[in-house]
């Protein structure tokens, strides 16, 4: 593969970052780390007008029809300034399920608004368990005439507290992958979502169903067909992940890398040391692999090239890496470095975040042996 960018690629990634360096200095984020809702219309506006919720929705929905490879360059660009707001819940969690699931006239309906900034998704997966097997998902569909009644909680849903549509995965069936999705509007009676408290200041929530009312017409694809959509996005959403964190990266490195040239002890900079310099060579080794791991796997779901194994390779090398990236980096910098003035621990929270998300380095290492036989 050529690890290149093409001139679209390379006009995305310069307008995104010119754009997110005016519009999302670090101190926007603190501020929306603190905000309920976590964003401003203003921002989600300008980023609308960009064409960035278009990016992967079809030309006949109003889209860009642009490639995942596409999205990875932006969502680096968003990870590297700690976007705040809905953007990967609407565009990925909720923007993929749709185009896989959803019948011509669900997408009718559905992606022209998001592609528009107009509509707001997210996907209410993880349950208790908060994890991705298809017998953690507990919440139960039950169709009664013309509509099916969903009870039960989910957690940890990315962005439900500014959602319009919260696609839901609910239990139909006895079989484990007897799972259906539904689209159910926020304001439905019954529906509450509650604002949890997170580390990294994502607006993540729990969403409780108390017989919330569903027509028939939202569901989404089969009745018990849900699973192996939920897989695939599961896939994807893991590798745009690795792409916020490939971008986080190249930021921590830029932090870190001019302090060991300032920063002076016993005399000369730190970088003259042989224990610092070992960290920051481990701290390059990490970013440059995660970048390419991120690259290739982003290229072939782009390509339309079997993806899966590397897929789980990437997310679970990129959830090590980064971590242990941003630990170096606070080992360089010291005491500084944890400080909330100091930009360096809105990336270290979202690096411990974001190996959890879509299933740790763990669970994709038992993906990869998996799809090996092993």
């Amino acid at each position: 593969m050529n690890f290149d960018l093409s001139e679209d690629q390379n006009i995305i990634k310069e307008a995104a970052h010119k754009f997110l360096s005016k519009e999302c200095p670090s101190e926007f984020v603190r501020q929306m780390a603190e905000d309920e809702k976590g964003f401003t219309p203003q921002l989600w506006k300008g980023m609308a007008e960009l064409g960035w919720m278009s990016l992967l929705a079809p030309e006949e929905y109003d889209g860009y029809g642009g490639t995942f490879l596409d999205l990875t360059v932006l969502l680096s660009e968003m990870g590297y300034f700690c976007l705040p707001g809905p953007f990967f819940s609407t565009v990925v969690l909720g923007g993929l399920t749709v185009q896989e699931a959803g019948n011509e006239a669900q997408k009718q309906a559905i992606l022209p608004g998001l592609a528009a900034g107009d509509r707001i998704l997210t996907l209410a997966w993880t349950e208790a368990d908060a994890d991705f097997l298809p017998e953690s998902i507990r919440l139960t569909a039950e169709l009664q005439d013309d509509h099916y009644v969903l009870s039960g909680t989910k957690l940890f849903v990315p962005d439900a507290n500014s959602a319009d549509t919260i696609i839901c995965a609910a239990r139909t069936g006895q079989a484990p992958t007897d799972v259906s999705l539904f689209l159910v509007e926020a304001k439905s009676p019954g529906l509450t979502v509650n604002l949890l408290t997170t580390m990294a200041g994502d607006k993540q929530c729990e969403v409780i169903f108390d017989r919330v009312s569903v027509p028939k017409d939202n569901l989404l694809g089969g009745l018990n067909q849900g699973w192996p959509v939920l897989e695939k996005v599961l896939l994807l959403a893991a590798v745009a992940k690795c792409a916020e964190m490939m971008g986080g990266a190249d930021r921590v490195m830029e932090l870190v890398i001019p302090w060991t040239k300032e920063r002076v002890q016993f005399g000369r900079p730190i970088g003259a040391f042989q224990a610092v310099q070992h960290h920051c060579a481990n701290m390059a080794a990490y970013r440059d692999t995660l970048k390419y791991m991120t690259y290739e796997a982003a290229w072939r779901i782009g390509a339309g090239l079997p993806y899966q194994q590397e897929a789980a390779m990437c997310k679970a090398w990129v959830s090590d890496s980064y971590r242990k990236l941003t630990a170096l980096a606070h080992q360089v910098l010291g005491g500084i470095g944890f400080m909330e003035e100091n930009d360096m621990q809105l990336y270290f929270k979202r690096a411990k975040a974001a190996e959890q998300f879509f299933g740790d380095a763990d669970f994709h290492r038992e993906l990869v042996a998996q799809a090996m036989g092993l």
